[in-house]
């Protein structure tokens, strides 16, 4: 029979040891029963081994001193400094051929970049400078300290919009000083809460915001951008403020009158075209003075590289607490674009990014941005696809763009002074149609019904209300989504499969046989404060459920009931307590526990609540068929298998 040891010296030292069941584990003459192992505690840590053991899993999974280890100093310092700045581990091995395809990569999302920077600016109420000025800075921070080889950094048209709805919703005059220093406070604290995570290795923090909840607020704000982009298409003067879709229709439908007389192998076209739609339109307007005629146009770009703006923000006054609160929405939904884009390229090319270096270079270059003229930078699909297609080969793409962004601030500028402000529209439309992702949907709606749930939660509160209503319904539905997960875990009764020696669940396999006599109940999650109570009342409810059916059929009655712990990592005092509560229940049933596969955690703490006496050290299996083997009929037993 199956024993459980309370010494632990003994249980570890006899751990591979079988043994053969005494005649005392016979039930009603059996035969001896084959091999069974016992159930042996894990060695004994001490609460500093076991607290330096979970810290070390949470925050320091990848093990990044690792590397430091047995090295010199001088090596120490060295590998410090690759591993702040990237560029100095891969640029050693960098060459002419890799040069090549950055050369073109990066001239190729110059190309598109500029058209969309003076576009986004305007999104976010900013003069459209300031979207060039962010492009020229930081991706040149961005290329000394990412780790990805394929992301291309600027604004972006989710955070731009973001961004200016939270400001403008601060302060209404766009145009004012305080407006832009708003910006300038808001860029630096999104900065510096990114950092922090990466610094404090809190990058599992965004993972809250799920997949679907990303794809419905992307939806749903590319739908909000392209909407607001008929007041430029349409020569709409008096445009409502607001994002939801029913003020901007009303806005279009009131004043409609005034308005204005992928082959992978092509992806050049479509990056170059907002740059040639651009020249060739600031051209016509031009030589035809169309401006004079009721034409808008963007006016006049300032030229010149990013002047300072460290004296800028707002480090107290009135506005701060709004530059904190702003910074930290912008920054982490830029945070989570970039990682997710950085990602899905490294998975391509078959390289890992690192998560925490990742958020510690956008925090810095967000911060070192908001000193220099820029306002929240993040990672752009659009341009990382087309970087990544043109054929680049490490960071230094962004160095190239940074530098035709230089060229322009110097010298171009002030021929962007006659483009139509509806070319610049029709590009942001182009850009962020994209960001409508009809086939994930689709397949949130295959695969989970509530996923799709917070698709469209974020979705439509993103269009009927606000960027910040629908960011805060998806934060909801994922949240909603991580408690009902904790606190409804799933449970299943198993059956064995005939001809096998293995468990599994019963409604997955209709031909798994339950064991006379015997209820065998898999509980599927860690057991915790928060669904103790539900899995003792799911368990207690499964078998009066079974009691009725085998009642009204042949099957004897319930004698034995294995609670089969394979899933269930981890256990509190809750925990312990139902199952207290659980074994109270059942000796008023006369039906006995049993306890299969309990993990080491779980094992180590029915020691220490003396649980194990409760229930029996003899009662608790290694296996399912262990149990079933010594308590249920004869020939009912083998080895339990994961199901």
């Amino acid at each position: 029979m199956s024993q459980v040891f309370s010494d632990g010296a003994v249980a570890r030292a006899m751990d591979t040891e079988e043994i053969n069941s005494n005649p005392t584990s016979r039930r009603h003459g059996a035969d001896v029963l084959p091999h069974i192992h016992k159930v042996s505690s894990p060695p004994k840590q001490t609460l500093f081994q076991d607290f330096k053991h979970n810290f070390n899993e949470t925050f320091f999974s990848d093990d990044p001193f690792g590397k430091f280890k047995d090295q010199k100093g001088s090596r120490k310092f060295v590998l410090g400094l690759q591993s702040v700045f990237p560029i100095f581990d891969w640029g050693r091995g960098y060459n002419l051929k890799s040069f090549k395809g950055d050369l073109i990569s990066g001239l190729t999302i110059a190309s598109l970049c500029i058209p969309q920077d003076i576009a986004y600016a305007k999104l976010a109420h900013l003069d459209p400078q300031y979207g060039l000025y962010t492009s020229f800075i930081a991706p040149l921070v961005y290329a000394f300290m990412g780790s990805s080889r394929d992301i291309a950094i600027g604004p972006v048209a989710v955070v731009s919009l973001l961004l200016g709805t939270l400001l403008s919703d601060e302060i209404k005059d766009t145009k004012s000083h305080e407006y832009l220093r708003l910006a300038f406070t808001a860029t630096f604290f999104a900065g510096i809460t990114q950092m922090a995570l990466g610094l404090l290795r809190l990058g599992f923090l965004i993972d809250f915001l799920s997949h679907a909840a990303i794809v419905g607020f992307m939806g749903g704000a590319a739908i909000t951008i392209a909407l607001q982009q008929l007041k430029g298409l349409l020569g709409i003067k008096n445009f409502t403020t607001k994002t939801d879709i029913i003020s901007v229709m009303r806005s279009v439908f009131s004043v409609a009158h005034h308005g204005a007389k992928k082959k992978k192998n092509l992806f050049w076209v479509a990056a170059i075209s907002p740059m040639i739609c651009v020249i060739v339109s600031t051209f016509c307007v031009y030589i035809t003075r169309a401006d004079k005629k009721g034409v808008a146009i963007v006016r006049h770009i300032k030229k010149g590289v990013n002047p300072a703006s460290a004296s800028e923000i707002y480090f107290s006054g009135n506005y701060l607490s709004a530059g904190i609160r702003i910074g930290l929405i912008s920054g982490m939904v830029a945070l989570t674009e970039a990682v997710a884009i950085g990602r899905t390229f490294a998975a391509m090319k078959d390289y890992s990014i690192d998560g925490n270096r990742e958020m510690v270079a956008l925090g810095t270059m967000n911060v070192i941005g908001s000193m220099t003229s820029c306002y929240v930078a993040t990672g752009s699909f659009s341009r990382s696809a087309v970087n990544y297609m043109a054929g680049c080969k490490t960071a230094v793409s962004n160095i190239v763009m940074s530098f035709v962004l230089l060229l322009t601030l110097l010298v171009i500028t002030p021929l962007f002074k006659y483009t139509p402000n509806a070319v610049l529209a029709s590009i942001i439309i182009a850009a962020v149609l994209n960001l409508i992702d009809i086939k994930a949907a689709i397949l949130l709606w295959k695969i989970d019904k509530f996923d799709f749930l917070a698709c469209m939660g974020a979705f439509f509160g993103v269009i009927f209300k606000s960027v910040e209503i629908g960011l805060l319904i998806a934060v909801a539905i994922s949240f909603a989504k991580i408690l009902l997960q904790v606190t409804r875990p799933r449970t299943a009764v198993l059956g064995k499969l005939p001809g096998t020696a293995v468990y599994r669940n019963v409604l997955q396999y209709p031909k798994a046989a339950q064991i006379p006599g015997m209820l065998i109940v898999r509980v599927d999650s860690a057991i915790y404060f928060s669904n103790s109570n539900y899995i003792k009342d799911r368990i207690l409810k499964w078998l009066t459920d079974e009691e009725i059916l085998r009642t009204s059929s042949e099957y004897p009655s319930i004698q034995y009931l294995i609670v089969e712990m394979s899933p269930v990592t981890d256990i509190d005092t809750s925990g312990i307590h139902a199952f207290e509560d659980l074994l109270k229940s059942l000796k008023k049933r006369d039906v006995q526990l049993l306890v299969a596969n309990p993990g080491p955690i779980v094992i180590e703490k029915f020691h220490a609540s003396k649980l194990t006496g409760l229930i029996g050290e003899d009662k608790i299996f290694l296996t399912v068929g262990d149990a079933v083997s010594t308590f249920g009929g004869k020939g009912a037993g083998g080895k339990s298998a994961d199901s």
